[in-house]
């Protein structure tokens, strides 16, 4: 049985209002899933399970690569890459660290705009080849000058993927579901870092092989590994709901009411403008959104460039400190896990943010204080990445799945990500090597800016209930009778009627 949504002008004109009083309400609940599943001869979970299958394993895959293909170059300074490079005085290194982020940064919300034009499965695969391909040229580059042109062309390629994957996420899924497969995704990043380890004390030993240096292969064999699995995701990534041929006509048509019942009409239908994007950078929330990532980015980016570094400085060989840095990440990722399932079944986020925020700077104060111990230090490390790592799939679900629509949710979302980046670039120098082995900076800033994060995320919660509670008063309807229907559409989350999930 075939069913079309359509909705005439005179049915949105019968919404419920406001009384000034009584809660507004919502004209997105319109549906009743229950009755559609059963018209349509639709099994709600087995539907949920088929989509999970198709699209988060693959987007894990992506993602994966591309964390790796990003701070791989801390496994391969351990291999002599300062040394045959001739980086080894001054910041050079730290440079060649800060570079990846400029076109990355600038690129996050041109390259959301072209993933929506060119599909999803076209866009990132596309650029999942590129940064396979600029990984393994890494490999062969003879200067410090070719170094910094691989990086900065790496940065160019990666920045559609982050943004990208949560904005494909975030049309799929409504917000009682969206934390969990947004960790589950996000684990790929720890993955990544405990892999990478793994990876780079095998690839380790081919040092000399064909007269290349041992941190050569790592970016090669790397780099070329995405390259083929960028060629086989092509065929597997779905694209928006809208467009999902591994989808039968029923069920799209349930998905898309599930979509529309939680956050309104997605909007794909309409082109987005430039002052489309202009307008979501009126609000607040926005901001408050990039804030409360850039936090969390600082601590997470220098623990993730600078962890090999650091463990070895408690005075393990090469292969060993490679070894060692995997248990954190691990432990990271069990914990994310478990705060998502915990977090999607109170459907909260905010006190989840905090106390993850809160663990990591416990972690960063025991390695402020601790010096002589090297156990203790360890286990310092594991609270901050398990805090950090599992605190920034929060963040982001948080904020992307309350932007409401294509546009806001994919502008939104790039800004987030774009902005929050930019603490990669302080992140970079935050441990010098004239820090060590103490590196009092890098562990005071990790303090600083988790705190910072907590602070965002306060201003962030207060904003937003104070616009539940306004709209509960049916406050801004008389404005929102007076606008057309296609500013209605493109409104999203700037409804009236539309709650912001704490």
């Amino acid at each position: 049985m075939e069913i079309m949504l359509s909705s005439t002008d005179a049915e949105k004109d019968s919404y419920p209002q406001s009384n000034g009083t009584s809660e507004a309400v919502s004209p997105y609940k319109t549906v009743d899933l229950v009755e559609l599943a059963k018209e349509l001869d639709i099994n709600p979970k087995k539907l949920l399970w088929k989509i999970d299958i198709r699209l988060v394993p693959m987007l894990c895959i992506l993602y994966l690569m591309a964390f790796l293909d990003r701070v791989n170059i801390s496994n391969a300074a351990l291999f002599n890459l300062r040394g045959d490079l001739k980086i080894e005085d001054g910041n050079k290194y730290n440079t060649a660290l800060t570079i990846f982020f400029v076109p990355y940064i600038l690129a996050e919300v041109p390259a959301n705009i072209f993933m929506k034009k060119l599909r999803p499965h076209v866009w990132l695969s596309l650029c999942m080849f590129l940064f396979g391909l600029v990984t393994c040229l890494q490999g062969l580059v003879q200067n410090y000058q070719g170094l910094l042109a691989t990086r900065f062309f790496l940065g160019l390629c990666e920045a559609g993927m982050f943004p990208g994957c949560f904005y494909l996420i975030a049309m799929w899924y409504v917000r009682s579901e969206a934390q969990t497969r947004y960790s589950f995704f996000f684990s790929s990043t720890t993955l990544a870092g405990a892999f990478g380890g793994l990876l780079a004390s095998a690839i380790g030993k081919l040092d000399g092989h064909r007269g290349y240096s041992g941190w050569r292969w790592i970016f090669i064999i790397e780099g070329a590994v995405t390259c083929v699995l960028a060629c086989c995701l092509f065929f597997l990534i779905v694209d928006f709901p809208e467009d999902a041929t591994f989808l039968s006509h029923n069920e799209q048509v349930y998905v898309r009411a599930k979509l529309a019942n939680d956050v309104g009409n997605s909007q794909n239908e309409y082109k987005t403008t430039f002052r489309d994007v202009l307008n979501v950078f009126k609000d607040y929330k926005v901001y408050c959104a990039g804030f409360m990532y850039f936090g969390l980015i600082i601590p997470s980016y220098g623990y993730a460039y600078f962890a090999p570094t650091i463990i070895r400085q408690f005075g393990y060989d090469n292969i060993q400190t490679q070894l060692r840095s995997v248990p954190p990440w691990v432990a990271a990722c069990g914990g994310s896990m478990i705060a998502a399932l915990a977090s999607d079944y109170l459907q909260h986020r905010f006190a989840f943010a905090v106390t993850l925020c809160t663990i990591a700077i416990a972690g960063f104060g025991i390695l402020l204080g601790e010096h002589h111990n090297i156990h203790v230090q360890y286990a310092g490390l594991f609270l901050c990445v398990l805090g950090l790592y599992s605190a920034m799939p929060i963040v982001i679900c948080w904020t992307t799945t309350n932007f409401g629509g294509h546009t806001r949710r994919g502008v939104g979302t790039a800004f987030q990500v774009g902005f929050g980046n930019i603490g990669g670039i302080i992140a970079t120098f935050s441990f010098l090597s004239k820090d060590a082995p103490r590196y009092t900076k890098g562990y005071s800033l990790g303090v600083a800016f988790a705190a910072f994060s907590i602070l965002a995320c306060t201003v962030y919660a207060v904003g937003i209930s104070i616009e539940n509670r306004n709209r509960n008063k049916g406050l801004k309807l008389e404005k929102w009778d007076s606008m057309t229907e296609e500013e209605k559409a493109k409104a999203g989350d700037k409804s009236p009627y539309y709650r912001y999930q704490m």
